[in-house]
């Protein structure tokens, strides 16, 4: 199972000319490789209605996840997140919580990468509104999360430990962190609270990562592709059907059989997701 891709139109169309990769054929490529289910997460309020709409299209082989992205497209790039972006969100997340319409929130976090923050001429505030600003979004949004009982998909970038601290302080038990770029002393104590970190194919060029899988336990893993980014080779777009090279990748470090690292992955997600 996929717990964190970015499955919309606009990241895979409908009809491409090469090198693109087609909706159809990465959802085609997924169940060849024998892919359950692919949980789609939103980053902003554009992505809802698709999302929700290819769930339903796809008879649940994509399941939805809802969540404000604490980084967000603007047309001379990307901003972090602003509590306008937020007064627009905030309905949409409540009506797919209340319709029970979604399985997780997400993508939801905190990102304090220094291009997100420092000297970025689309931001308008400064630097401790900003991120104060995403700590606000974040901490709304988990508790939203928690009061429907829901799994939060949490992005932490340059953050892990500013993120856990909040997840932390509202008691969130149900918790991914994605592709977790902190610390491996954090990840292991949100593991003491029973956090999963799934794992992108990326994982495959990234010590950082490498290491994290092999401190880590295979019962609070999960497998990811994050497509169309982080994908085996960088610059080139990813799909669901690569969370196979993910798989394979924690064999290799943990000297366990793919075998085993599959059905583990897909019990716990199924766990967290309460598939069973």
């Amino acid at each position: 199972m996929d717990v964190h891709a970015h499955i919309t139109t606009d990241n895979f169309p409908t009809r491409a000319d090469p090198p693109r990769i087609t909706l159809e054929a990465i959802l085609e490529h997924a169940k060849e490789a024998g892919v359950r289910h692919i949980v789609s997460v939103t980053e902003s309020e554009r992505d809802v209605e698709p999302i929700l709409g290819l769930a339903r299209d796809t008879d649940g082989f994509i399941l939805p996840a809802v969540g404000l992205h604490p980084v967000q497209a603007v047309k001379d790039g990307e901003r972090s997140v602003t509590l306008d972006d937020w007064t627009r969100f905030e309905p949409l997340l409540q009506k797919a919580i209340q319709e029970r319409t979604i399985v997780c929130v997400g993508e939801i976090g905190l990102d304090f990468s220094r291009h997100i923050i420092t000297g970025n001429p689309c931001n308008e505030d400064p630097e401790d509104q900003l991120r104060d600003t995403q700590r606000h979004v974040f901490r709304r949004q988990v508790q939203l999360a928690i009061e429907a009982d829901l799994p939060v998909n949490v992005h932490s970038r340059s953050a892990g430990h500013h993120a856990l601290e909040i997840l932390y302080e509202l008691n969130a038990k149900r918790v991914i962190m994605h592709a977790f770029d902190g610390k491996l002393s954090y990840a292991k104590k949100a593991v003491e609270h029973g956090f999963y970190f799934s794992v992108p194919p990326s994982t495959v060029r990234s010590p950082q990562k490498q290491n994290m899988v092999a401190a880590l336990p295979l019962s609070h893993l999960l497998l990811e592709s994050d497509a169309p980014a982080l994908g085996p080779e960088k610059g080139v777009d990813n799909e669901p059907a690569n969370i196979m090279i993910s798989a394979q990748e924690i064999a290799r470090i943990k000297q366990i059989s793919v075998e085993q690292v599959i059905e583990e992955t897909t019990r716990n997600a199924e766990t967290l997701f309460n598939m069973k």
